[in-house]
């Protein structure tokens, strides 16, 4: 049988999936399209993680969609509040009726002589698999840039002696009853500081194991100028004035840190002591590293400093030595007791939604290509992905790279072109994916990810100003992407065919 074709398939209908379709559907009225969804849901992140207090780790306002204004009053939202924003998004699109759940990808395979991918997947229902092969003239990665199946969890010796129970956030269990517990929460980046005040209010105590502090910045659940401009201004309104400002102020914080990095530090240090009050220890929140180094963690209204100051949360900064039968014993010889441990060690990074690549029987990998604008990979045809900001809110750049993946699609239609590929020439790997960023979850995986040159287009930048440049208003054919239609590949329909046609 012929594998079922579509003009793009898009991997994944979590936030950056649904973005896609959306922008395919107003900006490429002529293309087919289909999203393979390896879970049952929609949602992505944010149907996966079910942890108590799951919450946005930005601002909604420059999370959200720019076409959908977030009009809930919290600009930090529960996790439920943003699966629900997605899905209904999907919803009133008529994205969900090209959606396909339960289908892995396994391998996508590039023929230049037919001008399309062959993808090779698995559909799972009702216990049992089934091999599912399509085709595609443009492969879409929209997946994100973690595993799915388990997050990161170090060799902690000792821990089969521990006659407690031990979680990972990204694996929680439905029946874990914590009230009146003992609970430790290894870690001390964003899921453990959503996670301990939301135990807190219900556990005997929660202790943050922390082997290196981070930097914890408090702002207010909900948003006091929108809450003002509310009302006197249509919502539309007071969406793109909040969201320009949140943009601006993200902005200007990030190059402080960068330019001023002592005086950024004391800013955030002050401001965390003073929730904390006078006697507590500071040195817990103050790294060894600089702001923007690694990521901050945002906690709405204080709630983890309230839940320290209020003794139903307490912070240890040691390091493990083992686990006992009753909790884990420290470096420092101090013993923590615990009924339950949460490891929140954080992710495994895997790119392009961890799909095997091949171009023309040969395969790629990530590791010897370079970026071309933070969007396709050298030396692979008609493939694009997504992969968000560092330093602000992923959508940001999600909204950015959807737009330019359909203003390519249609200098391709306009020039006749089946095939666009970007050619690296001479440039030569100069630095990772992402640069002077620290945290474990990326150092232990930029190895395997596409590499930056030296200079655009080969940079990627973490900038949202100069991204909108190169992506939405910069020239597309740039002289480094190679457009053609190979001799083996069909003529393809015009849209107004294309559009008969269905």
């Amino acid at each position: 049988m012929t594998p079922e074709h579509f003009d793009v398939l898009i991997v994944g209908a979590g936030l950056s999936g649904i973005d896609a379709a959306y922008h395919l559907q107003k900006h490429c009225r002529g293309k087919s399209y289909l999203i393979l969804e390896q879970r049952e849901r929609i949602g992505g992140t944010w149907d996966l993680f079910r942890y108590p207090g799951i919450r946005s780790d930005s601002d909604m306002l420059t999370m959200s969609y720019s076409f959908r204004p977030w009009t809930s009053p919290k600009a930090i939202s529960p996790g439920p509040d943003i699966r629900e924003y997605i899905a209904a998004t999907a919803r009133e699109q008529g994205i969900d009726r090209n959606i396909r759940f339960g289908h892995t990808i396994e391998r996508a395979s590039w023929s230049s002589e037919d001008a399309q991918w062959t993808v090779k997947a698995v559909r799972r229902s009702d216990g049992r698999e089934e091999p599912v092969t399509l085709t595609c003239n443009f492969l879409f990665s929209c997946a994100g840039y973690y595993r799915y199946s388990a997050g990161y969890t170090p060799d902690f010796p000792g821990i089969a002696r521990f006659r407690g129970r031990v979680i990972h956030p990204q694996a929680w269990p439905e029946d874990l009853d914590y009230a009146g517990r003992r609970v430790v929460v290894i870690g001390s980046g964003a899921t453990a500081v959503t996670l301990i005040p939301a135990l807190a209010k219900t556990a005997d105590h929660v202790t943050m194991l922390q082997r290196s502090p981070t930097y914890v910045v408090s702002m207010p659940e909900q948003d006091p100028m929108a809450r003002v401009l509310r009302r006197f201004l249509p919502e539309t309104w007071v969406y793109r004035l909040c969201r320009w400002r949140n943009i601006g102020f993200m902005l200007y914080f990030y190059r402080l840190a960068r330019r001023r990095p002592e005086r950024t530090k004391k800013m955030i240090l002050k401001k965390a002591s003073d929730e904390l009050g006078a006697d507590f220890d500071i040195a817990h929140f103050t790294p060894r590293y600089n702001p923007w180094d690694q990521r901050m963690c945002l906690v709405p209204d204080a709630d983890m400093f309230k839940a320290i100051r209020g003794g139903r949360a307490s912070v240890v900064t040691d390091e493990i030595e083992t686990f006992t039968e009753n909790g884990i014993l420290l470096k420092s010889g101090r013993e923590i007791e615990a009924d339950i441990v949460v490891t929140a060690t954080g992710l495994v990074m895997q790119a392009l939604g961890g799909i095997e690549l091949c171009v023309d029987g040969r395969r790629v990998d990530p590791a010897q290509t370079l970026a071309y604008k933070g969007v396709m990979i050298s030396g692979v045809p008609n493939l694009a992905s997504i992969f968000g900001y560092i330093n602000a809110s992923w959508t940001l750049k999600a909204d950015l790279i959807c737009t330019y993946v359909c203003r390519l699609l249609n200098v391709m239609d306009r020039k006749g072109a089946r095939q666009v590929t970007p050619e690296a020439g001479g440039e030569q790997a100069t630095a990772s994916f992402v640069e002077n960023f620290s945290p474990g979850y990326i150092a232990r995986s930029l190895a395997n990810w596409p590499k930056q040159g030296h200079r655009a287009p080969w940079r990627v930048y973490q900038n949202y100003l100069r991204d909108v440049i190169s992506l939405k208003w910069s020239r597309i054919d740039d002289g480094v992407l190679r457009f053609s239609r190979p001799e083996g590949a069909s003529k393809p329909e015009s849209r107004e065919l294309a559009q008969a046609a269905r």
